[in-house]
């Protein structure tokens, strides 16, 4: 994609993790994850990119690994899966202080085509349509693991990991034919022969340190295996409604997804999926991410007001839940 590093290194370098739209380099906050930010930095060679910022390696092992097991994930999900994912590209570098810093870059999406925005403007059927699209797509993934018991993908299939092709704010239908593209790609869950190819401890480098034992003890496991599982991605994807204040779609999508996991075309064994342990999914992990977040705020303040280090995390702003 004919990114230059040394702009990226220039980004890197003027910018302020408390503050990016302060930035030397100007910049639009795409979205945030838990150990990364989305950005499209405002140059001639990065206008129409999403550019993936991830400080969490140490050593030029880690990304070298990473770099390979990124390539392998977004191969095995369009050329042997089917999956359609944007245009990607990948690019790592040594800030003058020694820190590593990584970008996952893609072609950025239509905003209003992005899943969690879209339903929005979507009456009921179109959205319960969509969903159903998005379980057939999260379906060619189960396939794959079932038929190639060496090797194994993970996904996470919340609603706001898609973009709708073509989509059009004034036609909001929702058809067969209507395409999908999944663009969380950053987090090459692959598993060989059982053994997760991606480092576990990655997730824990944005983590407070006085929390990382404890992430370690009681949640890394479960983080690491629910999106191998396709009864918990699908009860994650309906849950993640809670949170883009859709509740009342809540019913209707448990009811399509079990129709849907009833077929004799889908060869999984899914125990039906209930309203109450969708709620009870998402209040946990709502409540987990929420400490989360405040402890990493703890943890900023730290940083700056007592040992003086510098914080290269970004933090949201307050998350609606």
């Amino acid at each position: 994609m004919n990114v230059a590093i040394e702009l990226l290194k220039q980004f890197e370098k003027g910018l302020d993790p408390e503050h990016p739209e302060n930035s030397a380099i100007p910049a639009k906050v795409l979205g945030y994850g838990e150990i990364s930010t989305i950005f499209e930095i405002e140059s001639e060679s990065t206008r129409g990119l999403a550019c993936k910022r991830m400080p969490i390696f140490r050593i030029d092992d880690e990304i070298a690994k990473y770099e390979q097991l990124y390539n392998a994930y977004n191969h095995a999900l369009e050329k042997e899966i089917g999956i359609s994912i944007p245009t990607y590209d990948f690019a790592s570098f040594k800030t003058d202080e020694g820190r590593i810093i990584a970008f996952d870059i893609q072609a950025k999406l239509p905003a209003d085509s992005i899943g969690n925005r879209a339903i929005h403007i979507m009456n009921t059927e179109s959205i319960r349509a969509l969903f159903l699209l998005i379980l057939s797509e999260l379906s060619k993934i189960w396939e794959f693991n079932r038929l190639h018991p060496d090797r194994a993908l993970g996904i996470d299939g919340q609603i706001s990991n898609w973009s709708i092709v073509d989509f059009n704010s004034s036609e909001t239908r929702i058809t067969s034919d209507t395409r999908l593209v999944y663009f969380d790609t950053s987090t090459p869950l692959m598993k060989r022969d059982g053994v997760e190819q991606l480092d576990p401890e990655l997730f824990l480098r944005s983590a407070p340190s006085f929390l990382v034992w404890i992430i370690r003890w009681l949640f890394l496991k479960d983080v690491m295996t629910r999106y191998y599982d396709a009864r918990l991605v699908s009860i994650d994807l309906i849950a993640n409604f809670y949170k883009e204040q859709k509740p009342e779609m809540v019913p209707v999508l448990v009811e399509a997804a079990n129709e849907f996991y009833s077929r004799d075309d889908i060869l999984l064994a899914i125990k039906p999926i209930t309203e109450r342990e969708v709620r009870s999914y998402y209040k946990e992990d709502a409540l987990i991410w929420t400490l989360f977040l405040a402890f990493r705020r703890i943890d900023r303040w730290l940083h700056k007001y007592i040992l003086r280090r510098p914080y290269i995390y970004i933090l949201p702003g307050n998350i609606k839940r």
